[in-house]
């Protein structure tokens, strides 16, 4: 059987770029079948109700919806229209997320909430495109050595698992934590442990700043200073996630987590060995 999953990208977090390729990233998975449907950076309920739709001629298996603060109107809405379909839904989003759980629980959806995914510094004076490119890359850089993007995988794989065993699908309910995220890496050394839940807690305080900054400071010369701190704050943890990544390699100790030719997830430690 191959599944079929259809995911929805509206606006971005740093899960967003490669969410699709987590799940088939040597683009050679015979088992599943992925379309994207996407209304770029916008995330308003216009766009929303414009591309949801979309993903019924797709019949997925089970779809995935992913943006910035699933509370947000446009994402609500994305949320009300999913909540409708016969389609079995997940939503991936941010630390805001957090709050609507219960929401999300009474509309019947699934919900992967990233804490340490943190709100961009979006401020005119601030953020360019050079800028938003080089945020997002650090923040990529922490969600995957510390193990969040190999959390996000194994769960999808779990809804993939199950579809194709052709048994109901057990939604998840999934809050990654700094010890979450940390655990799915499998450090064997504490200090790269350590220094990778420092680098996600880090990250995930960025938002924080970036609120005070776009939503809670008047004047330029008040807030380019709060979000140009954030995005310093978001290198040193994505400096701090490889170093902790690094000592795992001078171990000989990455944990790497393929998926084989049949489509099921590999597994292995030693650097010079195949995966089983």
């Amino acid at each position: 059987m191959v599944v079929k999953i259809g995911i929805i990208k509206a606006g971005n977090i740093g899960t967003s770029p490669v969410l699709d390729l987590l799940l088939d990233e040597r683009a050679d998975r015979p088992n599943i079948d992925v379309r994207v449907f996407g209304s770029g950076a916008k995330m308003n309920p216009e766009q929303v109700e414009d591309i949801v739709p979309k993903i019924d001629a797709w019949a997925p298996d089970f779809c995935i919806f992913i943006s910035p603060n699933p509370g947000a109107p446009g994402p609500a809405r994305a949320r009300e229209l999913l909540s409708e379909k016969d389609i079995p839904a997940v939503i991936i989003g941010d630390a805001p997320g957090k709050g609507k759980k219960d929401e999300m629980d009474e509309q019947g959806l699934g919900y992967i909430i990233v804490m340490a995914d943190p709100m961009i510094g979006a401020k005119r004076e601030w953020l360019d495109p050079t800028e938003m490119a080089d945020f997002n890359a650090n923040v990529l850089k922490v969600l995957a050595a510390t193990g969040a993007l190999r959390l996000v995988q194994f769960t999808i794989d779990d809804l993939i698992d199950a579809a194709d065993a052709g048994k109901d699908l057990e939604l998840p309910k999934l809050i990654i934590t700094a010890n979450k995220a940390v655990d799915a890496a499998e450090f064997a050394n504490p200090y790269a442990k350590a220094k990778a839940i420092a680098a996600y807690e880090m990250c995930g305080a960025v938002a924080n700043l970036d609120m005070k900054g776009c939503f809670m400071t008047k004047g330029f010369e008040n807030f380019i200073p709060l979000v140009a701190a954030a995005h310093e704050m978001a290198k040193a943890a994505a400096d701090l996630a490889t170093e902790a990544r690094e000592i795992e390699k001078a171990n000989d100790t990455v944990l790497r987590t393929p998926h084989m030719k049949e489509g099921n997830r590999g597994r292995k430690v030693d650097l010079i060995c195949k995966p089983e």
